[in-house]
């Protein structure tokens, strides 16, 4: 069987390298895309991952997002009408989902972002199937045009599918210049560019507030940001210069993650993977939760607190009770993961079953 998977966001690197493996493990033959985007691509090659790049990302405007939405469409037609896929795979691309579409390619998505309208209107009901955690009722998926009968749930969040194995690599340490006797905190910033928060930016990320109230304090204490766009590396190196280490580019967040003493996070997918290695988490989310961070609220392995002089006080008290913040952490992670499947032995059954 011939498969077309579309790569679009680190996330997607990491969920859709593991799928590969296991679709080419069984004898499939597999065609990975991915668009000019610099994160992605730096994660790729950092995992020794090849895919064709096609097209490029869209930027932070909505009339960028739709010229190089349309051109990536007409360039990916190409590649998927030569490769003939028997079945095409993407985490809500609403570029593979279009271009399978129009093809007559059955279209698989993956997908744990109902909040996303835009690629969820664009992408769900062009869908065959639509893969999705259990957590997210199907409701929530319906209202975009899909049976409910297409829908298929499984028993976990999707970081589990790289975690579960995951062994952290020390060398992260000595790549970033950071030194293990003294606290780490990693900070990811805010997904800015994508549709679902375009416009709802704050006057100054809670993040750029909470790492002066730090410094300020002269701690010692070490911050990392791991940027997602370059536009995003500038405040932060211009504010806070050598003072912090603002990453340069990909790196590998499993590994640092694993060595921070913890993790305040603006989005999604670096927060949840924080709560699963079982390192205090505090997510500074800008607007309205969505479900996947409801749900790591309510089992309380994340903070969820938008004031950043709130949150710096919770920080402190989970850097001076860092034994057993972090024991009770891994106790509560610990019960959620006992009854969680592998995402990917789903994704793949159905795949097989469509193609």
């Amino acid at each position: 069987m011939k498969i077309a998977i579309d790569i679009l966001t680190p996330k997607q690197c990491m969920l859709f390298s593991r799928l590969s493996a296991k679709l080419e493990g069984r004898g499939h033959k597999v065609l990975r895309t991915t668009r000019k985007y610099r994160e992605v691509n730096q994660l790729l090659a950092l995992k020794g991952m090849d895919a064709k790049v096609v097209g490029e990302h869209g930027g932070g405007n909505l009339a960028g997002k739709l010229k190089a939405s349309s051109q990536r469409i007409s360039e990916l037609t190409d590649v998927i009408d030569e490769f003939k896929p028997d079945v095409a795979v993407s985490f809500s691309s609403p570029e593979m989902a279009r271009t399978a579409f129009g093809l007559g390619v059955p279209h698989v998505c993956v997908n744990d972002s109902p909040h996303a309208e835009a690629v969820a209107r664009l992408t769900v009901p062009l869908s065959e199937r639509l893969l999705t955690p259990k957590i997210i009722p199907k409701k929530a998926w319906t209202k975009y045009g899909i049976d409910a009968k297409k829908i298929v749930q499984y028993n976990a969040l999707d970081p589990w599918v790289w975690l579960k194995d995951f062994k952290p690599d020390r060398r992260i340490i000595g790549q970033l210049g950071l030194d293990q006797s003294r606290p780490i905190i990693t900070f990811r910033t805010e997904e800015a560019f994508a549709s679902y928060l375009l416009g709802k930016d704050q006057a100054e990320p809670a993040i750029m507030t909470l790492i002066k109230q730090i410094l300020e304090k002269g701690s010692s204490v070490q911050v990392v940001v791991v940027p997602r766009y370059e536009d995003q590396k500038r405040p932060f190196v211009e504010s806070f210069g050598d003072a912090i280490k603002v990453c340069e580019s990909a790196v590998d967040g499993q590994s640092l993650l694993s060595y921070s003493s913890a993790f305040v996070g603006g989005g999604g997918t670096m927060t949840a993977e924080s709560a699963l290695l079982g390192v205090p988490t505090f997510s500074c989310y800008p607007t309205k939760p969505f479900l996947v961070l409801k749900y790591l609220v309510k089992n309380k392995l994340v903070s969820l607190e938008k004031n950043p002089y709130t949150l710096l006080k919770k920080l402190n008290y989970a850097l001076n009770n860092l034994d057993a913040t972090r024991k009770a952490q891994a106790e509560r992670v610990q019960k959620m993961v006992r009854d969680f499947e592998d995402p990917i032995d789903v994704i793949v059954g159905e795949a097989e079953k469509i193609g």
